[in-house]
């Protein structure tokens, strides 16, 4: 229970970006597994798939939802797999 009146702003600040960070979140996974279910299955559409979801991790990135370097590692691991799939 918080003690001061700031201290309570705190708390209802902290969930709402808590809601908004979890729903940004939950969307950028999505995003992810169309992008590897696309080079997967080598769709017609992977490109535009993978793009989608690289400007989707910068976008967190930014905004501080996920690390940087974290945000580098997948989109580096969803570049390789793009190339493997299209060199084939």
């Amino acid at each position: 229970m918080p003690n001061t009146k700031s201290a309570a702003k705190r708390v209802l600040v902290n969930r709402k970006r808590y809601e908004r960070n979890k729903a940004y979140r939950s969307a950028l996974k999505t995003a992810l597994k169309k992008a590897n279910a696309a080079v997967e299955s080598k769709a017609d559409n992977m490109n535009e798939s993978v793009r989608f979801a690289i400007k989707m991790l910068d976008k967190a990135a930014a905004k501080g939802i996920i690390h940087k370097n974290a945000a580098a590692r997948r989109k580096s691991v969803l570049t390789v797999r793009l190339n493997k799939a299209t060199a084939n």
